[in-house]
């Protein structure tokens, strides 16, 4: 019975050539919409994600501020300095923290043979690399006992050994920082970041070695990455530093804490609902092609009266009618859906990706929208495909199965 009530489907698609390619087309066309823009949002989130993935998954970054609430006998206002002495009650006090470093930013004239320039020099201890996920591109960065033994050694940002060494070879050789001679040991790989900060145009000296810079006392930041629930870790951390330096816990300005879980969660909150909003657009789109089956389909109802009296009059029952129809209409639906999302590809393929971070940054094409379609993007695409065609085709296939025999075989 089935294959019968199949069969007489693919006919009536055959014998209505012309009409039914024009509605897959226009079931084509919504759907590859839908899978390019759904493509479309998954690539701007991940090119969003990538400029801000050396913050990691656990990173708490602090940052000196000024009170703007009252305190004991400390009025709004008052200066809060991070300083190394921070560092060991932070470890002391805050048992969830895994790795800490303090950083010193000087910004210095950094010289190579007859090449000078300007560049920001970042004193950190050895764990910042894995604090920050910064990926060395070659040699090594700077180890614990290079920081205790207060070794003047450098690792340079991917735009500073281009600017100052070209094409040469950096490793071993000894640049001028500020006058001072360092040894380079290693060269990171180039990163898309932020714009806050250009950790490319950045020289890397151990922590102790800045001494000779400038007074390394008093820190800019503290980088941290921790174990166990951020809220906690970051409300210790708060307590930690408000009792020593004498200031409200609640007071946020005091000392700014940077909370990548917390961040980077409302980031995402941000480009998952350009994605949801992509997708309803083309949920639109592929409604229209809804709409032109749903026509089509009534048409053939309307058409086919006569017909499906006489199948009522020789024993089909609702559903084998209700059946006949839908099944007509999810064909459609069917090859319409194949050619779109192969229509889609096309395109993906065809456009490979769109501009973002390169329009503003150098050698940032990781950044850009690459129109990549996965099995996420594919199976969404899909599901949305079938709600419109199951409900385009049952309409028609509901009014076709509730007809009267007699009625439809009077019909002229």
């Amino acid at each position: 019975m089935f294959s019968d009530l199949g069969g007489q489907a693919y006919s009536a698609l055959r014998y209505n050539k012309r009409r039914s390619l024009l509605t897959m087309l226009g079931m084509a066309w919504g759907i590859a919409t839908v899978v390019l823009l759904l493509a479309y949002g998954s690539g701007f989130q991940n090119a969003v994600m990538v400029a801000f993935r050396t913050f990691g998954g656990s990173l708490i970054a602090l940052f000196p501020g000024r009170t703007s609430l009252q305190a004991g006998g400390s009025k709004a206002g008052t200066q809060v300095r991070l300083t190394r002495d921070d560092l060991e009650y932070l470890r002391s006090e805050v048992p969830m923290i895994k790795r800490m470093s303090p950083e010193i930013d000087k910004q210095s004239v950094v010289a190579f043979g007859t090449r000078t320039n300007s560049y920001n020099v970042r004193g950190t201890y050895a764990s910042f690399q894995g604090i920050r996920h910064v990926d060395v591109g070659e040699g090594t960065f700077f180890t614990d006992q290079e920081n205790q033994n207060h070794s003047r050694v450098a690792v340079l940002g991917a735009t500073v050994k281009k600017k100052l060494f070209s094409g040469q070879n950096a490793i071993g050789e000894a640049v001028r920082i500020d006058g001072i001679s360092f040894q380079v040991i290693g060269v990171l790989k180039h990163m898309l970041t932020n714009g806050d900060e250009d950790m490319n145009s950045m020289v890397y000296v151990p922590y102790s070695a800045t001494a000779d810079l400038k007074d390394n006392y008093y820190l800019d930041a503290i980088m941290l990455d921790y174990e166990g629930e951020h809220d906690k870790v970051v409300k210790a951390v708060r307590d930690s530093l408000s009792f020593h330096h004498n200031y409200n816990p609640k007071d946020e300005r005091a000392v700014f804490v940077f909370d990548a879980v917390k961040d980077l969660a409302d980031l995402n909150i941000i480009t998952v609902g350009i994605k949801i909003l992509l997708g309803f657009i083309g949920l639109l789109t592929l409604g229209i092609g809804g709409v032109g089956l749903m026509n089509i389909m009534l048409v053939a109802v309307t058409q086919r009266t006569r017909e499906i009296g006489v199948e009522k009059a020789l024993g089909a029952r609702r559903w084998h009618i209700l059946f006949q129809f839908l099944a007509e209409a999810l064909v459609i639906t069917f090859l319409g859906g194949v050619a779109g999302v192969a229509l889609a590809y096309l395109v993906s393929w065809t456009v490979g990706s769109l501009p973002l971070w390169s329009v503003f940054i150098e050698d940032a094409s990781e950044g850009d929208i690459h129109l990549v379609i996965n099995s996420s993007t594919l199976i969404a695409s899909t599901t949305i495909l079938g709600i419109v065609g199951i409900v385009s085709g049952m309409l028609p296939a509901i009014k076709a199965a509730r007809m009267d025999p007699i009625e439809a075989l009077r019909y002229e």
